[in-house]
């Protein structure tokens, strides 16, 4: 009989290692990167036991009456181990969460399911259980990724910008300069969104600090001062460009077009993703049409972010 119970602090070690061996988890579900910004969250995350085994986990925090799964994590729905795992068992899963959920007095659940370019093997068990709970599309927010292949289909504007970028003398590398680089992301969106980066510089430096193998930062600079960057997210087979910016120099030299062409045909050659993020506002129903074009520009092609909800 499966049970469920909320995650506490104590849990960290199981949790962790649960992690590490699931075949959907990225290292955005480890507590490290979770309870960064415990503050701004009241973390509410649930843990599926059958006996002593543990058997899923579900990173989530509550408001008010709803679950998410989790609100300061772009994805993140139950997290499943690879052997012993499948529909049957993710049925009676939900089963038990939804029976936890409502002692609990909570009436909804708002799902963020993992898409199927993070999976180390599949791992769609939750959509189908999702379907039979009568969920529905909440949100689809369009990613754009370009998948391992030896001819990726660069547009003309893209090589143009490449060109451009190299006779000017831009110069692509690993770079540890967050605050410079913070300068430029947050002038930009406060310019063009009349917004701020999700993280903070401080949020983003003790991130990379917790996690330097899986967080990078890259710059393209012009005479020694970086002119356009991105922090990349890696983990196993993908890569996540997870922010990107450049100042006016940067975008006027095609130093932004560059620098992800380096990181696509160099830096991450080997990989077989590499994923833009998505290009959304307003819960998906605004496309940003000029971004997408860019991003299809270097070989990028849609892949959905999809947001269910679920009523208890």
């Amino acid at each position: 009989m499966i049970t469920i119970r909320r995650y506490t602090s104590i849990d960290k070690p199981l949790w962790d290692g649960f992690v590490a061996l699931s075949k959907n988890a990225t290292f955005l579900h480890y507590r490290d990167y979770m309870d960064y910004h415990s503050d701004r969250f009241h973390d509410f995350s649930l843990m599926a036991f059958d006996g002593g085994r543990l058997l899923a986990l579900l990173p989530a925090n509550l408001s008010g009456d709803t679950l998410y799964s989790h609100q300061g994590l772009t994805f993140g729905g139950w997290l499943m181990p690879l052997k012993h795992f499948n529909a049957n068992t993710m049925l009676e899963v939900f089963d038990a969460m939804v029976s936890f959920l409502r002692d609990n007095g909570i009436s909804r659940l708002v799902y963020k399911a993992i898409p199927h370019i993070y999976h180390k093997y599949p791992a769609e068990e939750d959509l189908y259980a999702l379907f039979r709970h009568n969920a529905r599309i909440l949100v689809t927010n369009m990613s754009s990724t370009v998948m391992s292949c030896k001819d990726i289909p660069f547009d003309r504007r893209t090589r143009r910008n490449v060109a451009k970028a190299l006779q000017n003398g831009v110069v692509i590398g690993p770079s540890d300069d967050y605050p410079a680089f913070w300068r430029i992301i947050t002038a930009n969106l406060d310019n063009r969104y009349s917004a701020k980066p999700v993280h903070s510089l401080s949020e983003i430096e003790l991130l990379h600090s917790r996690f330097p193998k899986n967080i990078r930062l890259y710059s393209a600079s012009l005479d020694g001062r970086m002119v356009a960057g991105a922090v990349m997210y890696e983990e196993g087979d993908w890569a996540h460009a997870q922010y990107s910016s450049a100042d006016e120099t940067g975008f006027s030299i095609g130093a932004m077009n560059y620098l992800f062409y380096h990181l696509i045909t160099e830096e991450y050659k080997e990989k077989s993703c590499f994923d833009f993020g998505t290009s959304n506002e307003n819960d998906g129903l605004y496309l940003n049409a000029n971004l997408i074009e860019t991003k299809t520009g270097l070989g990028a092609r849609g892949v959905a972010y999809n947001i269910y909800e679920m009523t208890i």
